[in-house]
């Protein structure tokens, strides 16, 4: 048995200790609103390996696009390893949550820094719940038995006005789901902001340890992002995995460098945004 520990060193900043996984994993859903911005993933793969994010997050059949990028300088591969349908308006009928078979393995052939699996809440959609469940379960035991570390992505969503689901930012719906992401398993931790960010050392706290990345989420003007970035940082988030927030802004590298800046330099939300209008 390896130690998945060793993985871990590789996706996040060694002086900083945090880290920017960007997520451009959006076409294994099947949505075709989540490929704005994406549309051409080789130019927008290349695009953010430019801008030297800590990592980018892919799926199986993309991850091609960054690991056959430079050398050991690249971003480390984040793999998405499960697959499902809930993004959609209206909401279908029938609901699932699939995942791949052995998702420690692929990581490995991959050279992937780590995998990650979703653990919905949704309202009304227990069986959703259960396949996650089995899923992270299923993915714990084999990324032990192959060393991989297991990034667990616990989502608890609300029905939306469009008659699909958005996120639910409820504190008190959020800590039971980070915490049991910890219980079963977790060696990172995916999760969504709460609707007061000055609260979230209270999703930090029941994470136990283990590190908290903050998922962006849909898209927001600049400075809400920047804002919030700096509040869960000074809240104690070991990093962010933003996706839609980098890959559908007019100018994704500068996004990414003026993130980069909050999580590695120190930098306050204006500071960022004068390095992303290029004035710092």
């Amino acid at each position: 048995m390896t130690d998945a520990t060793y993985r871990l060193r590789r996706l996040f900043n060694p002086d900083s200790g945090r880290c920017l996984d960007i997520a451009v994993d959006h076409g294994f859903f099947g949505e075709k609103s989540f490929l704005q911005g994406i549309e051409d993933l080789p130019a927008a793969v290349s695009t953010l390996v430019a801008a030297r994010p800590d990592a980018i997050q892919l799926t199986i059949g993309q991850a091609r696009l960054l690991q056959q990028q430079g050398g050991r300088e690249r971003p480390a591969l984040v793999l998405r390893t499960d697959v499902a349908n809930v993004y959609g308006a209206p909401l279908p009928d029938h609901m699932y949550d699939l995942t791949l078979p052995s998702p420690g393995l692929a990581g490995v052939k991959l050279d992937a820094a780590c995998v990650v699996v979703n653990l919905f809440e949704l309202p009304g959609r227990p069986q959703v719940r259960e396949a996650c469940l089995r899923a992270v379960l299923n993915a714990k035991v084999d990324c032990e038995r192959y060393g991989m570390p297991l990034m667990v992505e616990p989502l608890v969503m609300k029905e939306s006005a469009t008659g699909g689901y958005e996120v639910n930012g409820d504190l008190d719906r959020i800590i039971p789901v980070v915490r049991q992401a910890v219980e079963l398993g977790a060696d990172v931790i995916k999760a969504d902001p709460c609707d007061d960010a000055s609260q979230y050392h209270e999703v930090i706290q029941t994470a136990s340890g283990i590190p908290v990345l903050v998922r962006g989420g849909g898209r927001v003007e600049d400075d809400e992002l920047l804002r919030r970035t700096q509040v869960v940082l000074e809240q104690g988030a070991a990093g962010i995995v933003y996706g839609r927030n980098i890959i559908q802004h007019p100018n994704p590298a500068g996004m990414t460098r003026a993130l980069m800046s909050m999580l590695h330099d120190g930098a306050d939300a204006g500071t960022a945004a004068a390095v992303l209008a290029g004035t710092a």
